[in-house]
């Protein structure tokens, strides 16, 4: 919208998801398509996918046919396959946009026809025509970009100034296996001196507010927030001293250009376990660390407290995830973009 001012944007999404409601509050028109992936057991849903492929088929054909876009872009999900498989039958210039470090069978089959794939991860040539990929990163607010004040962050917040700042996140529905986490382990926490920034997600909120007020422990007082979700991004990331997150695609995106050290916990329950791959391809850099939900019973303990006992580890792991930030991306993509509409006019 910055670069092409007067141009016209129409979302394309699936009905019963998240986009339905989130693209219009951000003030743009959204159109959802009938249509959800194949699921791994067997259910309705998978007996009705041929008709929800046919109709997602039919509706992007007339869509497309009354928008008539210049260029279309996909990232990734079924409601993005049957919108750009149109717009390539139609002749009408794609561009994937891969979020994460190993893309989802949706983009694989696109990417055949796609004239132009964004990623932000290297060595995905390995799913992808070589000769087709441009490494942008992934597009993430532009308020963090600069980096907050931290001094102004600690005062927002209310936090002590000589105190560690934990800050964890769930996403904005929250995550069930990291609320459960924080809650058994909240006085080994607390007896670490640290404060802590709890984000626990909509979802939870009612559940875990309980935690959020000043607890004594051992004589010192600690601070725990509890947030449904956070509406200052950058400054609870310039707060924060240590981070544990999931490893979601935009999640690492940030966390690479906030280049604070990070303890990654994968979502299990995403497609092609993406979450893992993502964190994995940072923790192979020695840029975080990985922590399997599997595995947080028998070692979080250990791993938190050697992280926050060893000061140098956590500058380590700063640099280093800071390294794999691409903080452009944006303004790549959006060159990207730029180049398919001036060929497609000179057709």
């Amino acid at each position: 919208k910055n670069t092409f001012s007067d141009a016209q944007f129409l979302f394309v999404g699936a009905k019963d998801k998240m986009e339905m409601q989130k693209v219009p509050q951000a003030g743009y028109e959204i159109k959802g398509l009938w249509i959800s992936g194949i699921q791994r057991k067997i259910s309705i849903d998978n007996a009705l996918f041929p008709f929800k492929l046919l109709s997602s088929l039919y509706n992007s054909f007339k869509i497309i046919k009354k928008f008539k876009p210049d260029v279309v872009i996909g990232t990734g999900g079924f409601a993005s396959g049957a919108i750009l498989k149109v717009a390539s039958f139609l002749g009408i210039p794609t561009l994937i946009q891969e979020q994460n470090s190993y893309p989802g069978i949706t983009n694989k089959l696109l990417s055949k026809k796609a004239n132009t794939i964004c990623v932000a991860y290297e060595n995905l040539e390995r799913y992808f025509p070589k000769e087709k990929l441009k490494l942008t990163g992934n597009p993430v607010r532009q308020d963090l970009i600069e980096a907050a004040n931290k001094t102004e962050a600690l005062t927002y917040f209310n936090l002590e100034v000589n105190k560690k700042t934990i800050l964890i996140l769930g996403g904005s529905l929250g995550a069930r296996r990291i609320n459960q986490l924080v809650e058994k382990e909240l006085d080994f926490l607390l007896s670490q001196n640290i404060q802590i920034i709890w984000q626990c997600g909509k979802l939870y909120f009612d559940e875990y507010k309980k935690y959020s007020s000043q607890v004594e422990q051992n004589g010192q007082k600690s601070l725990v927030t509890v947030m449904p979700f956070i509406d200052r991004m950058d400054l609870v990331y310039a707060a924060a001293d240590i981070i544990v997150s999931r490893s979601g695609a935009s999640s690492v995106s940030e966390l690479c250009i906030i280049g604070k050290p990070t303890i990654f916990i994968p979502s299990p329950n995403v497609a092609e376990d993406h979450q893992t791959k993502n964190a994995k391809a940072i923790a192979d850099k020695n840029g975080a660390i990985l922590l399997k939900e599997s595995d947080l019973n028998s070692d979080f303990q250990t791993v938190f407290k050697n992280l926050l006992e060893h000061p140098e580890q956590q500058i380590l792991l700063g640099q280093n995830i800071k390294k794999l930030a691409l903080p452009h991306a944006t303004k790549d993509i959006v060159k990207e973009i730029e180049k398919l509409i001036v060929q497609k006019g000179k057709h």
